[in-house]
């Protein structure tokens, strides 16, 4: 027996040896690195919205040893290993004193660990009840010793340590028991850590108010009180009983959020992460939410997801990715604010501040919301109807698609989808595949990335990605347009008249933020949206549901845009400051009066003005000559012959061209048209100077092809723009006359081989002229 005893001893020193070889080689590793860790996430106010599971399913915490309160520190030397920083790994005499005890004197079983040695049970999950497995523990022991420091050892043992069921480590066991880090404990609490361990069943958090705990930690408070005299409040305190919750307890708040996060978490990677989330704004979005979707179930409304971020910083302040997290139902787990979806309107802002970046419009320009073709390409405005000519700020606060399309036609450098690719939109096909229709929504886009398009807008055009985490970097950003552009854009926004119910929600319009807004509605209602910025904050609202189902209540005005008041007005109540930060005018914007009804500058019989933002050599501005002003015969009503005969008066009629005439005539919008000339006058000269005829058919520079074999139809129609004084155009080739059209109406001409110099000749003798080719092909 002694010389197998003998052998196994000889055995073991020589594995000792070996050990500590491969040890040194290793030793570079800190300890942490054998361990995964659970990885506690936090608010920006330090508020802990989740603690995850380890690898190996612990709640295990790694915390550095200068993050472990003092208190702790010193109460669990006291407690364990009062020789830690003298001995060598072993404590003789006690290893000594606990084999007297347990094997020769029938006491109670003692273990007579240092710290160390407790750290190589943990370590290398050794069975220290027998006598090999002893041996081996106080090799290892020796071995950590020779390969690390005190420091390391005692860190190690500190986030190693066992407390009740899954739950390892001060880091842990802190943060669950008492919602603190360890670094903030008080005594009565450093107490309780530091005795739980050495019986963690019978220590349970259930049983702090008496028992087991509170004797163990009482008697430890008398060594404690011996080596640090005169705590008289120490001792109130630990008298007291302490309240502590469980791991059931832990907090699982901002479910999308805390997903985001711990997605682009890596391994290895620190085990705290410290978010840029309000938790009380989060709070205050979620409950909006609830309400709302409760409220509206009758209409078929299950779900709803929102973000806000701090423009100033591109913070997340709060990601609600769904209703209700747990609902099947629903798909709640399915983060809303990051799946793709149709944005519907939402893009149009940006449509609208490229064509001013790029000279096409100011706010008071004047498009056409006409039925408009673009090859193929027959788009409608969302409600079947068309409003006729409207300015460029009425036709993005409507929403109309015509005019949207008709400038994202002429965008270039970049165009509208090079805009998109240059802020980073991920997931675009080519340019090809969406032609005009993404222009309406007919791409997909991420909630997040709407939010950062239009915090865009708030930065003076330099987009920035948004910040999840303290330890996001603050970059410059990049500029995608001008200052002069974003500012009149969200000028124009916060003209958007609120939805009626949310304003009396609200209380008074005075007291409201100003709040630049747009919505949008997807094809087939399948996903209705409001996003805008309103004091330092941008946010996005979202109503549908995760399996594209359509629904006709899922509109973007009807369905998210009191949704999106509500929580503004909510943020109101609350108490939170919605103040603006400083945007100021930029120096290349000016203030300019225009003509109210043609948005361009007022000439001298102009009725009616008001303000406008322009840009300076860059906006298309020009002299309103709508408005003129004619003799009126006074006999007849008509226009008055020159030299004038018999009583006469002045009025001021508008000059509209033909197109847009037509286009207010079919939208039924009555318009102040001057009565027709006295036959054979010569009409007075305030009118005479009117627009002369435009032609646009045929296309200037375009050759016509007419195939030999014949059979197809070989007309071609001219057609002109004409002044509102004009009844009729003569068209005339090589000066010969070929026919004549009313007003606004196509002459049809029967095309022949050659090369022509088209005239077209107005009623008041002004005129337009075009080359001509017709060519005759195989």
């Amino acid at each position: 027996m002694f010389k197998r005893s003998l052998t196994f001893a000889f055995f073991l020193l020589a594995a000792w040896f070996v050990f500590l070889a491969a040890g040194r080689i290793i030793a570079s590793a800190p300890l942490s690195s054998r361990f995964s860790s659970s990885v506690a996430v936090y608010d920006a106010n330090h508020n802990l919205l989740r603690l995850t599971l380890s690898a190996d399913q612990k709640y295990r915490l790694w915390s550095p040893l200068e993050n472990i309160s003092p208190l702790l520190v010193q109460a669990i030397l006291l407690h364990e290993d009062r020789h830690f920083t003298s001995h060598f790994g072993i404590n003789p005499l006690s290893l000594v004193r606990a084999g007297w005890e347990t094997y020769f004197a029938g006491g109670r079983r003692m273990g007579g660990s240092t710290i160390t040695m407790q750290l190589a049970r943990l370590i290398y999950h050794i069975n220290s009840r027998t006598l090999p497995g002893k041996l081996r523990q106080i090799f290892c022991a020796l071995a950590l010793e020779f390969c690390h420091s005190k420091d390391e050892i005692l860190e190690a043992y500190l986030n190693l340590v066992p407390y009740s069921r899954n739950i390892e480590g001060v880091g842990a066991a802190s943060l669950i028991y008492f919602g603190k880090t360890a670094d903030r404990l008080s005594l009565p609490e450093a107490l309780s850590l530091a005795v739980i361990p050495q019986s963690p069943f019978r220590r349970t958090p259930d049983r702090l108010s008496g028992g087991a705990l509170a004797d163990a930690r009482k008697a430890l408070y008398e060594k404690w009180r011996k080596k640090h005299p005169g705590g008289q409040m120490d001792a109130a305190l630990v008298n007291l009983p302490l309240v502590a919750r469980d791991t059931p307890e832990l907090p699982f708040l901002a479910p999308h959020y805390v997903n985001a996060l711990l997605a682009r978490h890596r391994r290895g990677e620190k085990s705290e992460i410290i978010g840029t989330l309000d938790l009380r704004m989060q709070r205050i979005v979620e409950q909006n939410i609830r309400a709302y979707v409760l409220r509206r179930s009758r209409d078929a409304i299950r779900n709803a997801a929102a973000m806000i971020v701090d423009s100033r910083t591109v913070d997340v302040k709060a990601q609600v990715g769904s209703a209700d997290f747990f609902r099947k139902d629903i798909q709640g787990q399915v983060d809303g604010t990051r799946a793709k979806r149709s944005p519907g309107s939402t893009l149009k802002p940006f449509i609208y501040a490229l064509g001013i970046d790029q000279g096409l419009i100011y706010p008071m320009t004047m498009l056409k919301d006409a039925p408009l073709v673009f090859g193929s390409y027959n788009p409608e405005n969302f409600d079947g109807r068309f409003e006729g000519p409207i300015s460029a700020k009425d036709a993005l606060i409507r929403s109309r698609n015509i005019p949207a399309l008709w400038i994202a036609s002429r965008l270039a450098h970049p165009s509208f989808y090079e805009f998109l690719k240059s802020c980073s939109l991920s997931g675009l096909r080519s340019e090809k595949h969406y032609g005009l229709s993404l222009a309406l929504g007919g791409g997909e886009v991420t909630m997040a990335e709407l939010v950062e398009l239009y915090a865009m807008l708030a930065n003076r055009g330099v987009f920035k990605p948004l910040r999840y985490c303290r330890a996001d970097p603050i970059g410059e950003g990049v500029r995608v347009l001008s200052p002069e552009a974003s500012f009149i854009t969200l000028d124009m926004l916060k003209d958007n008249p609120r939805p009626g119910r949310a304003m009396r929600c609200g209380g008074p319009s005075g007291s409201m933020p100003p709040v630049s807004w747009k919505t949008g509605t997807s094809d087939g209602f399948r996903d209705a949206w409001a996003v805008g910025v309103f004091g330092p904050y941008v946010m996005a609202v979202w109503v549908g549901n995760f399996k594209g189902e359509g629904n006709q209540a899922f509109v973007g005005l009807k369905a998210a845009a009191p949704l999106f008041f509500e929580i503004v007005d909510a943020l109101k109540a609350r108490g939170w400051d919605l103040t603006a930060p400083p945007r100021p005018r930029p120096a290349n914007v000016s203030r300019v009066e225009v003509c109210s009804v043609s948005g361009e500058l007022p000439g001298p019989d102009c009725p009616h003005k008001k303000w406008t933002w322009f840009i300076p050599g860059k906006s298309p501005i020009k002299v309103c000559d709508i408005h003129r002003r004619v003799a009126i015969d006074d006999k007849t009503g008509l226009i008055a012959r020159s030299p004038f005969h018999g009583p006469i008066h002045t009025e001021v009629f508008e000059f509209w061209p033909s197109n847009m005439l037509k286009i207010f005539q079919q939208a039924g919008i009555p318009r102040r048209l001057p009565p027709a000339a006295d036959p054979g006058s010569a009409v007075d000269v305030t009118a005479a100077s009117g627009n002369p005829p435009k032609i646009i058919s045929p296309v200037n520079h375009l050759t016509y092809a007419l195939r030999s074999s014949g059979g197809e139809n070989r007309t071609i129609a001219f057609r002109a723009v004409t002044d509102a004084d004009v009844r009729e155009v003569y068209w005339l080739l090589d000066e010969s006359y070929v026919g004549k059209s009313g007003s606004g109406e196509p002459f049809f001409w029967t095309a022949k081989p050659g090369d022509y110099v088209l005239r077209a000749v107005d009623d008041r003798g002004r005129s337009d002229s075009r080359e001509l080719k017709v060519s005759l092909v195989q």
